[in-house]
C-alpha cells in the first residue's frame, strides 16, 4: 500500500481542490485566492518585498547591451583586469607598453566588461504542484518565488524571461524593465490556474515534463544566463541529471524545490483516501512500519534532489508550502553557504563532466 501511495504522491493530482478552497475561505476570509491561485495585484505587490534580495553572478555574457554585472567575457571593456603575453591575433591597441618595456616581451591588457544578464525562470507546473495540505498550493509558492526573482532582476537592470511547463510549454524571451515583468506575470497567472492545471492528462507530464523543459531551455537560454528552476523535482532520472549538467556548463543555475509538510513527515495515524485524479486508493498510517517506510521514502527523495544539485554545483533552496517566499529567498541569497552564487560558480569549475 505504501508503494501505491508513493506513486500517487509523486504524481499527485489531488481531487481535494474544492475542499481545500472551501477551507481556505474559512481560514483566510477574503484572501482565500492567495492560497490556491495568484492574482496580478498580488504579484505586483511583491515588488515591495525584494529589499535584501540580490541576484549576483559572474559568467560569460555575449550580448552587446551594457549593464551592471561583471562577466568573464574578456575584451576591450570597462575595467582593467590583468596583462598577459601577446598572442597572434591580439589587438595591438591593447598593448601594455609599460609591462612590455619591463619584460622585454610584448604584453596586452585584458579587461572585464559589465554586461546585462538574462534571467530565466523554469517553472514546473505538473498537476502535483496544485497541491497542499497546509499553507498555499505549491504552484502558488512557485508563482510568488518567480515574481520576487523577476522584480529583483528588474531592480538589477537584468532582463527577465520564463518557461512554464504543464503538458505543454509556455515561453517568454527575456525582456527588460517592469513591462517585461508584467508580461511574465500574465503568463504565470494563466499557467498557475489550478482548474486548468489539474485537467492536464498525467501522461503529458509524467517522467518527461522536466526533461523536456530543460532541453528547451538549453536551446533558448543564451550562455551566461542566470536560470532558476522551480519544481517539486519528482521523477528525476539519469536524463534529468545529464540535462542539468549540460545546462550548468554554460549558465548559472539555481534550484528551488517546493515541498508540502506531508512530503516531510507522515500524517497522524489514520486511514486516508488518496487519488491521482484517475485512480483511488487508501493509505493506512496506523502501523509503525508504514510510518517508518513513509519517512524513509520521503528522505530518500529529498536526498536524491540534494545530491543531484550538489554534484552539479547548483545551489538548492527547499521551501515549504507554509513558508513565506520573500523571507526564504532573502535568507537563501544572504547565506554564505548557498548564495554565494559566486562560490557555487567557482565550485562548478571543478565538477567533472
Amino acid at each position: 500500500m505504501l508503494k501505491r501511495f508513493q506513486h500517487w504522491l509523486g504524481s499527485a493530482r489531488t481531487q481535494a481542490y474544492d475542499v481545500y478552497q472551501t477551507n481556505a475561505s474559512v481560514e483566510h476570509g477574503s484572501d482565500k485566492q492567495s492560497v490556491v491561485a495568484v492574482s496580478i495585484d498580488e504579484l505586483i505587490s511583491l515588488k515591495s518585498a525584494i529589499r535584501g534580495i540580490s541576484l549576483l553572478s559572474t559568467r560569460v555574457k555575449n550580448n552587446s547591451i551594457t549593464g551592471a554585472h561583471p562577466s568573464r567575457f574578456r575584451g576591450r571593456g570597462m575595467d582593467y583586469q590583468e596583462s598577459r603575453a601577446y598572442q597572434p591575433g591580439d589587438d595591438v591597441r591593447s598593448m601594455d607598453w609599460r609591462v612590455t618595456a619591463r619584460a622585454g616581451l610584448p604584453y596586452v591588457k585584458m579587461y572585464e566588461e559589465e554586461r546585462e544578464r538574462p534571467v530565466m525562470l523554469l517553472v514546473d507546473l505538473n498537476p502535483g504542484m496544485f497541491f497542499a495540505t497546509r499553507g498555499a498550493f505549491k504552484s502558488v509558492v512557485a508563482a510568488r518565488m518567480a515574481a520576487l526573482i523577476a522584480w529583483a532582476a528588474v531592480a538589477n537592470g537584468d532582463r527577465i524571461g520564463g518557461l512554464f511547463f504543464n503538458g505543454k510549454h509556455q515561453e517568454m524571451q527575456p525582456r527588460g524593465g517592469s513591462r517585461g515583468a508584467l508580461r511574465l506575470f500574465r503568463l504565470l497567472i494563466q499557467a498557475t490556474d489550478p482548474v486548468k492545471g489539474m485537467q492536464v492528462p498525467m501522461e503529458n507530464t509524467k517522467n518527461t515534463g522536466l526533461n523536456s523543459a530543460l532541453k528547451r531551455c538549453r536551446r533558448v537560454a543564451k550562455p551566461g544566463s542566470l536560470i532558476f528552476i522551480i519544481s517539486d523535482f519528482y521523477h528525476i532520472n539519469d536524463e534529468t541529471k545529464a540535462q542539468l549538467l549540460r545546462l550548468r556548463q554554460h549558465n548559472d543555475v539555481v534550484a528551488i524545490q517546493t515541498v508540502d509538510p506531508l512530503e516531510q513527515s507522515p500524517p497522524p495515524a489514520a486511514v486516508y483516501g488518496v487519488s491521482d485524479g484517475q485512480k483511488k486508493g487508501i493509505i493506512d498510517t496506523r502501523k509503525r512500519s508504514q510510518q517508518l517506510g513513509y519517512v524513509k521514502w520521503c528522505n530518500e527523495h529529498h536526498a536524491v534532489v540534494a545530491q543531484t544539485m550538489q554534484q552539479r554545483a547548483i545551489p538548492l533552496l527547499r521551501i515549504s508550502t507554509t513558508d513565506d517566499a520573500a523571507t526564504s529567498l532573502r535568507r537563501f541569497l544572504a547565506s554564505p553557504v548557498s548564495t554565494s552564487l559566486h562560490n557555487a560558480i567557482s565550485a562548478a569549475e571543478k565538477v567533472a563532466v
